[in-house]
């Protein structure tokens, strides 16, 4: 995901799906959908990084909504920022209800490895009350909640790989250079790469494609000349291989910048 290449990421969340089946989480003895459900969203976040908006919203949930209660919650999570990123507000408030609805049946003893799977669909919660806000014109509202997600998903235990598996800085600041906040877009970024200073270890993500297109951006937009080149340089590296074309840090941005 970090390396902008989908098939293979798509192919590992599908992987996981495979390996684990029913059977297995029926145990009870231990309680074993509370130690491997959860791992079933990660198919939600590749489809949600990857902005495959209507492979998301066609999906069906599964019969059993106790047994994959996590699933359930994270594919109306996934439901609703793709209905969102589409501009489709009245089917996203629909599905941010069920979404709401859903995190209520997650038992609190879910967990993926070190986080507790009510504790990530907080960081979602907080992640779809951005956009879905953002896209209905509140932006100052949205961004709130988008500045909250980080806040949640930068106090999550620590986990590798993530809990949370797309970084929420991302969102945040591709709908920032959306609004021309490029100021505030660049700490963003600056932040997830590692460049400032300011967070653990645990929560940089040094030479990601993602936040390396933002920056670049931030860099270009403000007439800065210098360490946009070498931003720029860096960047390359990353495109050349990822498997899609990035033209901003989260497919949720719906304006792109004209090539520079």
């Amino acid at each position: 995901m970090f390396l902008g290449q989908y098939t293979p990421a798509i192919a590992a969340a599908n992987e996981l799906i495979a390996t684990i089946p029913e059977a297995v989480l029926r145990i009870e003895s231990p309680p074993m959908a509370d130690f491997l459900e959860g791992y079933l969203t990660m198919k939600q976040h590749v489809l949600v990084r990857f902005g495959k908006w209507h492979e998301i919203i066609e999906q069906k949930l599964p019969e059993d909504r106790t047994l994959y209660a996590s699933v359930v919650a994270m594919i109306h999570y996934a439901k609703a920022v793709a209905h969102s990123a589409l501009g489709n507000v009245g089917d996203a408030e629909a599905e941010r209800k069920l979404f709401a609805a859903a995190r209520t049946r997650v038992p609190e003893s879910r967990r993926v490895h070190n986080n507790r799977v009510v504790d990530l669909l907080d960081v979602a919660q907080a992640m779809l009350d951005g956009e879905l806000e953002y896209r209905k014109g509140n932006h100052d509202a949205g961004f709130a909640h988008l500045r909250r997600s980080v806040e949640l998903s930068d106090a999550l235990p620590y986990d590798e790989p993530w809990g949370w598996m797309q970084p929420t800085r991302h969102a945040l600041g591709a709908l920032l250079l959306e609004q021309g906040r490029i100021e505030e877009a660049e700490q963003v970024y600056r932040s997830d790469l590692g460049l400032d200073g300011k967070l653990s270890r645990a929560c940089q993500h040094p030479d990601n494609l993602w936040s390396l297109h933002g920056l670049h951006e931030c860099l270009v937009r403000r007439g800065e000349r210098i360490e946009s080149a070498l931003i720029r340089q860096r960047l390359d590296l990353a495109q050349a291989r990822a498997e899609v074309p990035i033209k901003a840090s989260c497919f949720c941005r719906r304006v792109e910048m004209a090539a520079a």
